[in-house]
């Protein structure tokens, strides 16, 4: 096995590039770097490896690794709400650690930008970002990997999307695991596409780059008030217990209502958008093409429409 690799990131608030921390990097390594991990790549990519592990992170005794792992990642816990024990100190607030990891944030602690010429981060997380979707490119997977047909599982409905923008926005199993609308529109169409939970950590996309179209996700075609028509792909991964639909889809939504959330694991949503009505934000669009994500708050800027 290789030496460790190192995921790179530019954090736009401290205006600088940081290592991550990655949870579970040994085992990643493992999983996708190393000739035994590679012959469990079956087993490991498994539904019922990560929903049965993912069921672990229900139990009341998961709740104990909480205190441990705010510490290890040095989480900013006093902007996020308590869990179910509202008198305990909030770090043993939670029932377990699937409470803690869908934990809300407090009031006014992430505000979504109301310039309609903005589109607004939908997650917050680290993104890559794409102008136009063409198979000559090659971060953080090939481009022919990330073709609309594919990602969104029906040829049709991907029509909209050929050739368009695509923003790849990955959480960290430190990161709030709640994701929102960018903009208020209203549901055309959602559905599942069955699939693999493989990891979509950088490690594994360097080793498995066609981890974005085999995984397990849930796609929605949504028309947007400014934005125009945007598939919006939420993307399982190994170990997230269960893809949440928490919105009602048959209700119109506005710009930053909550959409769903991952249990338990590091999970990505994509948005492919039509071609020429949007582009993501220069900083995104310049450390993309360095090979380094952005990280990016909630409800921040992430893109600009044309």
């Amino acid at each position: 096995m290789s030496q460790p690799y190192e995921i790179t990131i530019f954090n736009r608030y401290t205006n600088a590039n940081e290592v991550e921390k990655v949870y579970g990097q040994e085992a990643v390594e493992f999983a996708y770097n190393s000739f035994a991990g590679k012959l469990l790549g079956p087993i490991i990519g498994s539904k019922t490896l990560s929903r049965l592990y993912g069921s672990f992170q229900d139990k009341a005794s998961s709740a104990k690794k909480v205190p441990p792992f705010l510490k290890s990642f040095n989480i900013k816990i006093d902007d996020y709400n308590k869990g179910s024990f509202q008198d305990a100190p909030i770090e043993n607030s939670y029932k377990s650690f699937n409470e803690f990891f869908i934990r809300t944030f407090k009031d006014g602690k992430r505000n979504f930008i109301e310039d309609k010429s903005k589109m607004a981060a939908f997650a917050e997380a680290r993104y890559f970002g794409y102008g136009e979707i063409h198979d000559e490119l090659t971060i953080p997977v090939k481009g022919s990997m990330l073709r609309a047909k594919d990602l969104v599982g029906d040829s049709e409905l991907a029509k909209d999307f050929e050739g368009g923008p695509l923003m790849i926005a990955r959480l960290c199993p430190v990161d709030y695991h709640r994701y929102h609308y960018p903009d208020s529109g209203k549901t055309i169409k959602s559905f599942p596409v069955h699939g693999d939970y493989h990891s979509v950590n950088p490690i594994a996309l360097k080793h498995r780059g066609d981890i974005f179209i085999k995984n397990e996700r849930r796609v929605s075609i949504i028309e947007t008030e400014n934005c125009g028509k945007l598939a919006y792909i939420e993307v399982g991964a190994t170990c997230v217990g269960k893809i949440v639909q928490s919105f009602d889809e048959s209700q119109s939504f506005k710009r930053g209502d909550e959409k769903g959330y991952f249990l338990f694991g590091g999970s990505t949503v994509i948005v492919c958008g039509e071609k020429g009505k949007w582009k993501p934000s220069s900083d995104m669009l310049k450390n993309t093409e360095l090979g380094v994500e952005t990280y990016i708050h909630l409800g921040d800027e992430v893109a600009d429409l044309n």
